[in-house]
């Protein structure tokens, strides 16, 4: 179950393109402020329940900074990399995060039985690169080195983020709360100080509010329990359906068309999901054995 909810998590960030794509107009940090507090905002009956707040005394320090920078960093580094280089090499290099997932939970773990859930790994990376690169892009250009490095700075943050997440499986869920509060006031702080504020029209709100209830709401606590509760490998090989369901979301709105690229990342993605959770299924017979 715990897994099963992770991947929640990756279903609901499928819509995270297509909702960011109406609200690119909003500065940076307007919008880290904005998406943050609003997702705040709708959760606080979470923290208001009876006991919740009791529950966060004992946090450890290391929890807290985990999740505030884990959640702000990430975001803040995806819009830094879309902002400084193509969104098609950018965001297959942010993309390489499934991938680090699944080798950073795998460190200590005999070889042999996770050959299959690399190789999968790996299928969903390429899948996933179909969907991204774009060859009238020109291939990696020098003047985007530094829209490259945010990407895979964004990459190493959320798969670190997301495996070291099981060491606090102790820490209640409701953190989440707190994580989100303390972003949207960050952002907010470094938006009044850098940025000139904009107002955001009523379709931007639209994607701000569904941003704050699903991609970067709902989605963070079931990811926070699924990381903690769930298998992190399996989860980091089935993030590979986010990029393909955003764009077949596209497709459906109008805002992408249809091509041998989707085919081809389709069976890729699928098959790479299912390689790395036979192989996973497997190593977890050999380990009762």
């Amino acid at each position: 179950m715990p897994t099963l909810l992770g991947f929640g998590a990756i279903l609901l960030w499928a819509a995270l393109a297509l909702l960011t794509s109406l609200t690119t107009r909003i500065p940076l940090f307007e919008w880290l402020a904005l998406t943050f507090g609003l997702a705040t905002v709708f959760s606080l009956p979470i923290l208001l329940r009876r006991g919740a707040l009791a529950s966060l005394r004992a946090v450890p320090a290391g929890a807290w900074a985990l999740g505030i920078i884990g959640l702000f960093g990430y975001h803040a580094l995806y819009m830094l990399a879309l902002k400084n280089a193509p969104t098609a090499q950018a965001g297959l290099i942010a993309y390489l995060w499934p991938l680090l997932i699944v080798l950073f939970s795998m460190v200590g773990q005999a070889w042999r039985r996770w050959v299959l859930p690399i190789a999968g790994g790996l299928l969903g990376l390429l899948g996933a690169g179909f969907l991204v690169v774009d060859p009238s892009e020109g291939g990696f250009r020098s003047e985007f080195a530094l829209g490259y490095g945010f990407a895979l700075a964004c990459a190493l943050m959320w798969s670190s983020y997301s495996v070291l997440n099981r060491r606090y499986a102790g820490v209640p869920t409701v953190a989440v709360v707190v994580y989100c509060g303390i972003a949207a006031v960050g952002g907010l702080v470094l938006s009044l100080l850098l940025e000139t504020w904009v107002t955001p029209t009523a379709l931007e709100w639209v994607g701000l509010i569904g941003l704050a209830l699903g991609p970067m709401g709902l989605a963070f606590f079931v990811w926070d329990y699924g990381t903690k509760h769930g298998n992190v490998t399996l989860l980091g090989a089935l993030s590979y359906f986010a990029p393909l369901l955003s764009t077949i979301l596209l497709v459906l709105t109008g805002r992408a068309s249809p091509s041998w690229a989707l085919a081809a990342a389709t069976v890729l993605i699928v098959g790479g999901a299912g390689l790395a959770a036979l192989g996973l299924r497997s190593g977890q017979r050999s380990e009762a054995d």
